[in-house]
């Protein structure tokens, strides 16, 4: 039987012409499926052979996909739930500082509508220039204080916390209830510490006459009447530095600026730390130059001051104290270095607390008041200048402060010296 090759070559081209149509149809339904479909492995198209094979792989990969984003759903879920019941405000920014999501303390707090206000600027909803210059500058170390918000009358401590990618988690929290109770002690404070002042003022008054016009008759009597009269003394020095302290912290209490002679008061310093060592330390004073200060003269009296009298108190006999002013890279630093017992390392952190003591009994011995360094410590804040310490038991201590050059202004001798120190 002869076969003719025309019919098998049609034959052939029939099947092949079947394979391939077969196989551009499956195509189209898979173009289909991904243009249109769910992406549910329920959804898959059904073949057979290799087709159906690719397919069965291309269903399993998909329904363990949506297990996966079952699984990230619940999460996603829980994470939400858990953040809207925290009392403190979340939202979430992107790239663009643009809210992607928030809690409901967030909108409480904010005055937010995450439905209306996802996918808008932040500034726009808290407009607030502090706020916008802080975003902004970009340095989150400490929270920013935000008041008079739109809704409602709070203080909130917003802290910004970069992560991700260029993206940010802001934190909101209501201290208005904490700021309250820190202005009721603040008052407290200084409403005691003033009517205590007169009493105390009178007590050691007839104290130190009886002792001058000695009309004590007993050794015993003497002692003790000389006893009470240090300690209300004590007494009047701690309300004094409370007073001071309180209307350092009290907000209301504007800091009015002038040009400070600095070299001039470190002078005057100089002699009071004369007297107060009465000869037991060989104090000298090291002026760099005749630079001025742009501050409070009162303020920075006391602050120098107080780091003076620690050095004379706290450093033996025959010790050495330097009282230094200087102008380096534009900053201006007073720095008062002596020869004294020390500190540990463990406390120099906690040195500027209230009422904090290296040492109890030693500091009572002193005469301190616990108080010098926090007064010393917020008088550097008004100022925006920052503290140094450096100490070592056993060698002495360091401590310095140091001014940014927006509030140092030169001589032409102290810009002089400036240069040849550069």
């Amino acid at each position: 039987m002869v076969v003719n090759p025309t019919i098998v070559l049609g034959l052939y081209s029939v099947i092949l012409l079947s394979i391939v149509i077969y196989h551009l149809h499956t195509l189209y339904r898979l173009d289909q499926w991904l243009r249109y479909s769910d992406y549910s492995y329920a959804t898959v198209p059904d073949r057979s052979g290799l087709w159906g094979v690719v397919f069965a792989r291309l269903a399993r990969f998909l329904r363990r996909r949506e297990k996966e984003c079952q699984g990230l759903n619940i999460s996603l879920e829980r994470l939400q739930r858990a953040t809207s019941a925290l009392p403190e405000g979340i939202v979430i920014l992107d790239d663009k500082n643009q809210i992607e999501w928030c809690n409901s303390s967030a909108e409480l707090h904010l005055g937010l509508s995450l439905k209306m206000d996802a996918g808008q600027h932040i500034t726009r909803m808290v407009r607030q220039v502090r706020f916008v210059s802080y975003l902004v500058a970009g340095d989150f170390n400490k929270p920013f204080l935000l008041d008079q918000t739109r809704f409602r009358d709070v203080l909130l401590s917003i802290q910004i916390v970069p992560y991700g990618d260029k993206e940010k988690l802001l934190i909101s929290r209501d201290i208005t209830r904490f700021e309250k109770l820190e202005i009721m002690r603040r008052d407290f404070v200084a409403n005691v510490s003033h009517e205590l002042r007169t009493p105390l003022t009178v007590i050691g008054g007839f104290l130190e006459t009886l002792l001058e016009e000695n009309k004590v008759p007993g050794e015993e009597e003497k002692n003790a009447l000389q006893l009470m009269f240090d300690q209300a003394v004590r007494m009047r020095r701690l309300v004094e530095d409370l007073l001071a302290l309180s209307r350092l912290e009290n907000a209301g209490n504007d800091l009015v600026e002038e040009k400070v002679e600095v070299a001039k008061l470190l002078q005057e310093l100089y002699q009071e730390a004369q007297s107060l060592s009465a000869g037991r330390h060989t104090i000298s004073l090291d002026l760099d130059n005749q630079a001025m200060l742009l501050g409070n003269e009162e303020e920075l009296c006391s602050a120098f001051e107080n780091l003076i009298s620690n050095a004379v108190r706290y450093t033996p006999a025959d010790g050495t104290i330097v009282l230094g002013w200087k102008v380096k890279n534009g900053k201006g630093i007073f720095s008062v270095r002596d020869s004294g017992i020390g500190i540990s390392a463990n406390h120099i952190s906690r040195l500027t607390e209230r009422f904090y003591r290296v040492d109890r009994s030693r500091s009572r011995d002193t005469g301190g008041t616990g108080l010098g360094l926090a007064i010393v410590k917020h008088v550097v804040n008004r100022h925006q200048a920052n503290m140094g310490i450096t100490s070592q038991l056993g060698t002495g201590s360091i401590f310095e402060i140091r001014f940014p050059e927006n509030r140092v202004f030169l001589t032409e001798q102290a810009a002089q010296a400036d240069s040849t120190a550069k």
